[in-house]
């Protein structure tokens, strides 16, 4: 998005914006088509395929024609997806379009060269902009959830990087007429001031230079509700007082480079609110670069749809507990590549001692290693069948609030600093990675462990293994489910 939103000019945007739809979506072709002020639609752009931009960039396509596509097909959540076998319709249409050819697809989620995907443009109070095309998806097959989410996220900011060079323009024009008359200024700057002032979403024009670098000189009433600051408030500050401390950084970035960046502003109340923070630097022609043109969308209820999605991808709907698949993530993030040994222990070419190190995410102390325990619930399967799956999925909420709560008993000394990571995995398999314990500490907690989640007539069987640096999630894993299912077939104890 670097290069769409620091195009110097509206048609250099549109291009951008099909150029990286091709280079960074995975399409072979890509088209921008731009709303006239007639209403119209014009192939304002292409990339990916000479050919067919020479035969229909400037080619316009009616307004009805187009309405007519963006209703048919299917809805991709803002995207619109029109298979073959229902855009047949559209190939004698007023609406320009280059027909690719190609065999039909095997599988069922294959692109087929008919295929169409709209992704339209709309400006914040819902006007349609233009409409982004792509063709052609270089892996065959019809993008999945991630990849429409992709594509829809890069349509919103699209359509904010076109409201912005069309601002941009307006301000550009604004100073040359300066130099020429003062009435053409007034005219101007009246026009402005309405554009800004009115502007649906947050807007504030930044000084560059002299004593005043970085403060804001002119916001809008939409960017002082946003915060709870009054105009006259606002003036004294520039956006650098008003970051998150964490996001510093990226603020820096952003104002030195231009683009977007998402990133946090305090409100009046204390609380901070996640915002999308495009700039656009505003060239003086007298004297080089003098303003910096923000534009500032609210992001909050998106950040929130966003952790909440991270949550629900990293924990177990039923349990609460962390998925295999976050386990392995954090169970990678806790290992490095360099082998456990004891200090003065020698490597295993005998060449010198291992140095020191320290281990990824574990403490440096008399115990750099990390403690699996995995637990398996005993005959689970037949007293699902027995009972009913709610009957068994009581039972692992059950099981999975014990051991929550028996490993937060557990006491954090020497250099423990996070709580035990826990996750249910294969159904009715549970694991926790636990720091900083020696054999003994770990082969109680086993034990405790068992006894504790013990519910009903279902019994757990438990095992202990070391996850050391050297060694691989993957390896990790496999090895501990391999002793949980030896011990699972061993023998039970004689009754005494």
């Amino acid at each position: 998005m670097a290069g769409v939103y620091t195009a110097r000019s509206l048609a250099d945007t549109l291009q951008a914006i099909a150029d990286a739809a091709v280079s960074g979506f995975g399409y072979e072709l890509a088209c921008v088509n731009f709303v006239r002020p007639d209403g119209d639609l014009v192939v304002a752009a292409l990339a990916g395929n000479p050919a067919a931009e020479a035969l229909i960039t400037g080619r316009v396509g009616s307004r009805a024609s187009w309405e007519r596509r963006l209703g048919m097909g299917e809805d991709w959540s803002g995207l619109r997806f029109i298979p073959h076998t229902e855009g047949w319709v559209l190939d004698d249409d007023d609406v320009p379009q280059f027909h690719t050819e190609g065999p039909a697809p095997v599988d069922e989620d294959g692109w087929h060269p008919g295929d169409r995907l709209l992704a339209p443009m709309y400006s914040p109070h819902g006007e349609l902009i233009g409409v982004i095309s792509v063709d052609r998806p270089r892996d065959g097959r019809r993008p999945g959830a991630r990849a429409r989410e992709a594509l829809r996220t890069y349509a919103f900011h699209s359509a904010i990087a076109i409201s912005m060079a069309r601002l941009r323009a307006d301000m550009q024009r604004a100073l040359v007429r300066l130099e020429r008359e003062q009435t053409a200024l007034r005219t101007s700057e009246e026009s402005f001031r309405h554009a800004f002032e009115y502007a649906p979403n947050g807007a504030a024009v930044t000084d560059l230079g002299g004593d005043n670098h970085g403060r804001l000189l002119r916001v809008n009433d939409a960017l002082c509700r946003l915060l709870g600051r009054p105009q006259s408030v606002l003036r004294r500050y520039s956006f650098s007082d008003l970051v998150h401390p964490e996001d510093v950084g990226v603020l820096l970035r952003t104002t030195a480079e231009g683009g977007s960046a998402e990133l946090r502003l305090a409100r009046r109340d204390g609380t901070y609110v996640w915002v999308s923070m495009s700039n656009s630097v505003v060239a003086d022609t007298a004297d080089g670069p003098r303003f910096l043109l923000t534009h500032v969308i609210d992001m909050d209820k998106r950040k929130q749809r966003e952790t909440e999605l991270e949550r629900r991808a990293a924990h177990d709907e039923l349990t609460g507990l962390y998925t295999e698949s976050e386990l392995r993530i954090r169970l990678a993030r806790s290992l490095c590549g360099t082998p456990d040994a004891a200090p003065g222990a020698s490597d295993p070419h005998g060449l010198a001692p291992y140095p020191s190190h320290r281990h990824r995410g574990l403490p440096i102390g008399p115990y750099p290693t990390l403690a699996v325990l995995r637990l398996g619930v005993d005959g689970f399967k037949p007293y699902n069948t027995r009972h009913g799956r709610d009957a068994g999925d009581a039972a692992l909420v059950e099981i999975a609030g014990r051991l929550r709560r028996e490993l937060d008993r557990e006491p954090r000394h020497g250099g423990l600093r996070e709580p035990p990571v826990v996750a249910r995995i294969r159904g009715d398999e549970f694991v926790a990675l636990v720091p900083d314990l020696d054999t003994a500490r770990a082969e109680a907690l086993v034990e405790r462990l068992r006894q504790a989640v013990r519910t009903g007539p279902l019994e757990v069987t438990g095992i202990l293994c070391w996850a050391t640096c050297g060694t691989t999630a993957y390896q990790v894993l496999r090895r501990s489910g391999e002793l949980l299912h030896a011990r699972k077939l061993l023998p039970a104890p004689s009754p005494m």
